[in-house]
């Protein structure tokens, strides 16, 4: 008999195997088709996501053939590349952007097209809950040439110069719908909504649309009329063209175009583009590259290495049901002359069956869902795909894998059923074998090898060691997971009789338990790699967030004079509509000479109040300036971040003033502003304030506990008030004044270098008035809470400012959860097969239980137990080895943070290791009490009791 005769018997025994087994081949091909699934459908989402050239080009002009517009270079010639991304002025000659007017972009479209005029302006709406701020384009929407770049989703487009569409974003934030009326502040025109649109390239505009003339005409002659309405700040105009007769805009159009100082993206040209040698800009920049590779990132090569390997360990566990429960049929393969080779062929090829099924299913099931949620992926995203792009050599190298993951899952199981003997498989008996003594010390040894590569590609940088080390580090943890397992049967002699026995059954019967274990710990390893490092990475961009209030505050602010009147009315609608948790704390403002903010036109048309910080240690950053590149050379990163963040330094970074018109931090405030925003609770500060001692945040600028203040008191000549009784030229003042240091801690206030008494201010002869209030808020205001103020604020007559701080962005809040919803599902499915297998092996055992008078519950309470063990031993130990990748990972960016912060000594090297403690205690304690009740609970806790085989 040939060899390919013994593998197609091999095959029919298989498949008519899976075939009596529905349930069983069920789970298999499920174990195998869940990650295919998976991968198909990240694969198909991120071709999809990606838009093509020819997509990306009708979301920027629909249907049109050309986008023409002015690139602010004036009226001179101009030259661009095919895809103008890249433009410049023809000559070096030619006139730069001046005071003449924009150009007429009209005269420059080719002979006989027809176009649309595109335009956009920031305007400010009515809404259901007050005002809010949205981007007004006019365009005509229904005209043929808007779609794909307007999509109407319900309603009408807007016809005439009353009415406007709007995209579902701003009717959410607006409270609006169709058939609802707003009016545009400044023009006071009332539209009504007669649609809802979208645009396919940003789901998340928050957009209106009206005809041409609708909105920034009318405006601009508003705004002529009355010089308290200010003029529309419109973008410069574009043109939707289509060429005459269906010709399209050909490069020789283009040229035409650049001639008169248009730049125009073709879509004819961009898709065909002409040879270099009859393009000039191309000419003028030859023997440049503009292409460019794509690198791996290390994290990704990390990933798609562990996953392989949790795909075998998945599907194993399932195959050794299989093989176990269909241990009388392999024997009956030994009584018909079959030898070893057959045996093994008969599980292989079982794997061969239900691995094709189950990649075949999973690719297919993965598209269909894509398809199935492309709307919810294309939410998430923000964007829609042009089309489903599927590629059929990808998704065969991915059914291919699926294929040879069920055969590696079922390589180990045929290899076990080889060695039983005809007897010990037809009798049910397992036979007892001792376990090896060999494989916990090589186990051993590899994983102390695999962690030391993959340390040692983290501090080297190279992504592929940390990929290999990661690896192999997780073959060694496999390796020591029996004796891990019979280390546990030790645990449970002071136990009761349900884990006791469900630790002794893990202990004795290692060759099921270990598998289930790995599956276990290959899927946890995974989610904890990634969540570690994104939590590492969030903490990371959290410490580099400037924050532009402290949190808990919102500030009221007014811009000028005048408008500090309205503050009263201001505060009491933030009183009404905001969760404020205490009353308003005033803060104000400090000024010599000419007020700043009104006088601001001339280089010298107003004065400066400045603190003067010393010179030296401790108020000079060394990190700036000669010596500082040396400096940081020595230091390590958990140095360099302490020194970043000292006051010495602080204002070297990016530095967040809420408070129109304060200068250099210098605010008036009392104790109630100290505790409000500042968060200083500190009585002796509060009486320091109360008898006109300055409150100092920042003790850099503090020497010997007192202060420099430089005041230039420079009038300007459009000051007549101010002028007259001040003639002479700019007088300058420094006084040293006597502070009281804040703890270094409150240096990071935003905005605040030190608080003055406003009797102090008055003392030393400088100008001042409070213009602001501080409120503590419960939360930060909704969409709906901040129209309200805005809205009473604009009926006061406005000029007064709202302002408060989100904080960093919270998405990888979503993106963890999921991952542990990901490693959580695993870890049951895995842990059911286990109990599952478990039952198959232990029925004789649970037999004797039920004839020796054992409760019916024992039964349940046994297979909660052991379903909970194989669910906690393999999060611990999924959780330890996902930690080498993830530290890896870190030691990466570490090394790259470095170096970069070594050539720009303010960059940051901060790159903390932040274990995901949410995701770990919902996978260590959740998770497997779950897997315990949920076993105890579907298991029948009475037996029929049979005579034992054998």
């Amino acid at each position: 008999m040939s060899v390919f005769t013994g593998w197609r018997a091999a095959l029919r025994i298989a498949r008519r195997d899976a075939m009596r087994a529905k349930g069983r081949s069920a789970l298999v091909v499920a174990m195998i088709a869940l990650p295919v699934l998976g991968v198909t459908a990240a694969d198909v989402t991120y071709r999809s996501v990606e838009p093509t050239r020819a997509e990306e080009l009708t979301a920027s002009m629909g249907s049109a053939d050309a986008l023409f517009s002015d690139p602010g270079m004036g009226s001179g010639a101009i030259q661009q590349m095919p895809d103008g991304q890249s433009y410049s002025p023809a000559s070096e000659n030619s006139p730069g952007p001046g005071d003449e007017p924009p150009i007429d972009i009209r005269t420059a479209l080719p002979e006989g097209a027809h176009a649309i005029s595109l335009q956009s302006v920031p305007a400010t709406v009515t809404t259901k809950y007050g005002i809010t701020t949205a981007d007004i384009v006019e365009m005509r929407t229904s005209d043929p040439m808007a779609r794909g770049k307007v999509t109407l989703l319900r309603g009408a487009f807007p016809h005439g110069d009353g009415e406007m569409a709007a995209t579902e974003p701003f009717l959410t934030k607006s409270g609006l719908h169709v058939g609802s009326r707003t009016t545009l502040h400044g023009a006071e025109r009332t539209y009504t909504i007669t649609g809802v649109v979208e645009q396919p390239d940003d789901l998340k505009a928050e957009a209106l649309y009206a005809e041409p003339g609708a909105v920034i005409a009318p405006w601009t002659n508003a705004a002529e009329h009355d010089k308290k309405v200010l003029p529309p700040n419109a973008d410069s105009k574009e043109w939707l063209v289509k060429g005459a007769g269906g010709a399209g805009v050909s490069w020789s159009d283009v040229l035409a175009a650049n001639a008169r100082g248009v730049l125009v993206v073709s879509r004819q040209v961009v898709i065909d583009p002409p040879p270099d040698s009859e393009v000039p800009m191309a000419r003028s920049m030859s023997g440049r590259s503009y292409g460019g590779s794509e690198e791996l990132s290390a994290a990704l090569i990390t990933v798609v290495a562990m996953a392989v390997l949790e795909l075998v360990l998945l599907a194993g566990p399932a195959f050794a049901v299989g093989a176990r429960r269909s241990r009388r049929q392999l024997g009956l393969v030994g009584t018909c002359g079959g030898d070893r080779r057959h045996v093994r062929a008969v599980v292989l090829s079982g794997g061969l069956v239900l691995g094709g099924v189950g990649a075949v299913a999973g690719v297919a099931a993965g598209f269909a869902l894509t398809a199935v949620f492309r709307p919810m992926i294309e939410g998430w995203a923000g964007n829609r795909f042009g089309s489903l792009d599927v590629r059929p050599s990808e998704l065969l190298i991915i059914a291919v894998i699926g294929l040879v993951t069920g055969l590696l899952a079922a390589l180990v199981p045929a290899i076990v059923a080889s060695r039983q003997s005809v007897l010990e498989s037809l009798s049910g008996r397992r036979g007892i074998r001792r376990s090896s003594r060999v494989l916990p010390v090589l186990g051993s040894i590899t994983l102390l090898i695999g962690i030391a590569v993959a340390v040692y590609g983290g501090t080297s940088g190279n992504s592929t060691l940390v990929a290999g080390g990661s690896v192999v580090a997780e073959l060694g943890l496999l390796g020591c997971i029996p004796v891990i397992v019979g280390f546990l049967g030790r645990l449970g002699r002071r136990l009761p009789l349900s884990p006791r026995m469900a630790l002794r059954d893990a202990a004795r019967n290692r060759g099921r338990t270990a598998p289930a274990v790995a599956a276990v710990m290959a899927a946890v390893a995974g989610s904890v790699a990634i969540a570690t490092y994104m939590s590492s990475g969030q903490a990371e961009s959290e410490f580099e967030y400037t924050a532009s209030l402290t949190p808990g505050t919102v500030v009221l602010t007014a811009s000028d004079g005048k408008a500090v009147d309205r503050l009263p009315l201001a505060r009491t609608a933030v009183e009404r509509n905001l969760a404020v948790t205490s009353g308003h704390a005033d803060v104000g403002r400090v000024w010599a000479g000419s007020d700043c903010n009104v006088y601001y036109e001339g280089e010298n048309d107003c004065g400066s109040v400045e603190l003067i910080k010393p010179a030296g240690k401790g108020h000079s950053c060394p990190l700036v300036g000669k010596g500082a590149k040396k400096l940081a050379a020595s230091l390590s990163a958990e140095d360099h971040r302490k020194l970043m963040r000292s006051p010495a330094c602080l204002d070297e970074l990016m530095y967040a003033n809420p408070f129109i018109g304060m200068a250099d931090g210098v605010v008036l405030g009392d104790a109630k502003f100290l505790s409000t925003y500042v968060k200083l609770r500190d009585p002796a500060a509060a009486k320091a304030l109360a008898a006109g001692t300055p409150v100092l945040l920042n003790p850099a600028y503090a020497k010997n506990g007192e202060v420099t203040l430089k005041a230039v008191h420079r009038y300007s000549d459009h000051d007549k008030k101010n002028r007259k009784l001040h003639p002479g030229k700019a007088e300058t003042r420094t006084d040293r004044l006597k502070v009281y240091q804040a703890p270094e801690q409150y240096a990071t206030t935003p905005g605040v270098r030190m608080i003055l008494p406003l009797q102090t201010a008055k003392k030393l002869g400088l100008h001042t008035e409070m213009c602001g209030s501080v409120y503590a808020v419960a939360h930060q205001p909704t969409d709906s809470e901040d129209q309200r103020v805005s809205a009473a604020v604009d009926v006061a007559g406005g000029g007064i400012y709202l302002q408060s701080d989100r904080g960093p962005s919270g998405r990888q809040d979503a993106i963890l959860l999921f991952l542990s919803l990901f490693a959580g599902v695993v870890t049951l499915g895995a842990a059911a097969i286990a109990t599952g297998l478990a039952k198959a092996d232990a029925e004789a055992d649970l037999t004797t239980l039920s004839a020796v008078g054992a409760p019916p519950r024992v039964r349940r309470t046994l297979s909660g137990f052991q379903c909970l063990v194989v669910a906690l031993t393999g999060v611990l130990l999924g959780t330890a080895a996902g930690l080498v990748p993830a530290v890896a990972l870190r030691l990466i960016d570490l090394r790259e943070a470095v170096k970069t912060m070594r050539a720009q000594p303010m960059e940051s090297a901060y790159t903390p290791i932040v274990l995901p403690w949410a995701t770990i205690g919902l996978l260590a304690v959740v998770v497997p009490l779950l897997a315990g009740l949920g076993a105890a609970a579907f298991t029948r806790s009475r037996q029929t009791v049979a005579r034992r085989a054998g």
